[in-house]
């Protein structure tokens, strides 16, 4: 049985997908900078997610996108690399009070700061990925840095915008049964 947890992160699912395919494909910033909101989805779910269902949803988040992008398992890899770096960056952030098993990645419980610091670096983590396996030469390798710093940038203000018109500034209460 599915219970409103479930559905709620199924909607998103399907909700960040459609935005990046619909919408962000052909949204550039200068020419260089890429917005990949689909990883909004991988960030936004709750702290104590199970980290092999986490990375079978990097997968499947990732492989949805590359059907459409026609990008042969690049942002799939791209995505998985996020799921498997997601635990240990919020080891790093782990307040001194530690999580509360209940919360979720939300700017208005954990901060600016810690929003600011968690996303930025996988977003970037992520973004080097996919942009270094799309071009696989160094050759561009300054073209290529300048592409992951700005769609990194773009990609976090949207993150930002969305968990402020979005993301309820109460804690959320999630059952994990």
């Amino acid at each position: 049985m599915i219970n409103s947890f479930g559905i709620k992160y199924i909607i998103q699912f399907f909700l960040f997908v459609a935005l990046q395919i619909l919408l962000l494909d052909n949204l550039v910033l200068f020419g260089t900078g890429f917005c990949f909101i689909y990883i909004a989805f991988l960030l936004f779910l709750p702290l104590a997610i199970n980290r092999l269902w986490l990375l079978f949803l990097g997968f499947l988040v990732g492989f949805t996108v590359d059907m459409f992008y026609d990008t042969v398992g690049i942002h799939a890899a791209a995505s998985v690399l996020l799921a498997f770096l997601r635990p240990h960056i919020l080891n790093l952030l782990t307040p001194r009070d530690g999580y509360d098993s209940s919360d979720s990645v939300n700017i208005h419980v954990m901060g600016w700061r810690w929003f600011l610091a968690y996303s930025f670096t996988l977003i970037l983590f992520h973004h080097a990925a996919v942009f270094f396996l799309e071009t696989i030469n160094f050759q561009a390798a300054l073209y290529t840095l300048g592409k992951i710093l700005l769609s990194t940038f773009f990609t976090a203000i949207v993150m930002v915008i969305l968990q402020l018109l979005f993301f309820s500034p109460k804690r959320e209460r999630v059952n994990y049964r």
